[in-house]
């Protein structure tokens, strides 16, 4: 039980969800284009969400335990690591292991698609295995690549990749709706830094809360909470997306109160709690309605 416990740490297991919530849009624009539904391969390409996502938390638990970061952060439900490594700081090469076996066994579904689907989706799988491994240790040390590159890993590269794995193909649809969750899980590592910020300017991270201050960050987190309803909205209008993608509207009101709760507690890190748990809400409903209208319409 100890060592399963270790493991859910890692792999930090009530977040996983995100991964497979992105990959459906991928599904959801798949389905709207070839109105079939495959079982198996759907199957196959949410493992290798999960495990791209558990690569993901698992190489940042390791590279942030090394680098002292996480000893030095105030730790919140939704921040600041899981203190796996901190509380038995013995299972570090476990968790190197841990982190090459998810980064080998998406890798290795990732290779299944690219040799029954086609060459197309290597590029797009070697770039998402490059920003699994290397966001922690190179992207947090500059502003502008820290803040994309969670968003192409989990909504631009996962969904598309979701997609061809699904069709074979990348459409202007599913690169559309890969915005959606592009600019919230941007969104989601912006606000989650806002807690972090003496800790991580302490070991030379440089995203934009270091550089230019959690209040100036507070409204580029605003105008990230707007653009998915604004990429959405854009891809039914253009035709690319159906109107029951839509859907994804209802989360605007949780937008709104979530973005007052940022702007009001930006310099209050222990105040913005509620905030970084109604950002998660977001960031997993509002693609899950997304899929759901892609599907309806399909």
């Amino acid at each position: 039980m100890a060592f399963l416990r270790q493991v859910l740490g890692l792999i930090r297991a009530p977040f996983l969800v995100l991964a497979p919530v992105c990959a459906t849009v991928g599904a959801g624009t798949a389905y709207h284009q070839t109105h079939e539904w495959r079982f198996a391969p759907f199957l196959l390409v949410m493992l290798g969400a999960v495990s791209a996502h558990a690569c993901v938390n698992v190489f940042n638990e390791y590279f942030d335990f090394r680098s002292g970061l996480d000893a030095k952060t105030r730790r919140t439900p939704f921040s600041g690591g899981s203190g796996t490594l901190q509380a038995d700081p013995k299972t570090a090469a476990a968790a190197l292991a841990l982190g090459v076996l998810s980064f080998l066994i998406t890798a290795g579904i990732g290779l299944y698609f690219v040799l029954t689907r086609g060459w197309l989706l290597l590029p797009i799988g070697l770039f998402g295995l490059f920003i699994a491994v290397t966001y922690t240790v190179w992207w947090v040390k500059h502003p502008v690549l820290c803040l994309a590159a969670p968003g192409l890993g989990f909504g631009v590269l996962m969904v598309t990749g979701s997609h061809f794995a699904l069709t074979g193909t990348v459409t202007a649809a599913a690169l559309a709706a890969s915005l959606v969750p592009s600019f919230l899980v941007s969104n989601l590592l912006l606000l989650n830094q806002f807690p972090d910020v003496d800790a991580d300017r302490s070991v030379g991270r440089r995203h934009f809360p270091v550089l230019i201050g959690r209040e100036k960050s507070a409204v580029i987190y605003g105008v990230f909470l707007l653009l998915p309803y604004v990429a959405g909205s854009a891809g039914v209008g253009t035709g690319l997306l159906p109107i029951s993608s839509l859907l994804m509207l209802l989360t605007v009101p949780l937008s709104w109160k979530a973005y007052r709760l940022a702007r009001r507690n930006a310099e209050r890190p222990e105040a913005l709690v509620p905030a970084l748990g109604l950002n998660v809400v977001i960031i997993l409903l509002t693609p899950a309605l997304l899929a759901a209208g892609l599907f309806i319409g399909g």
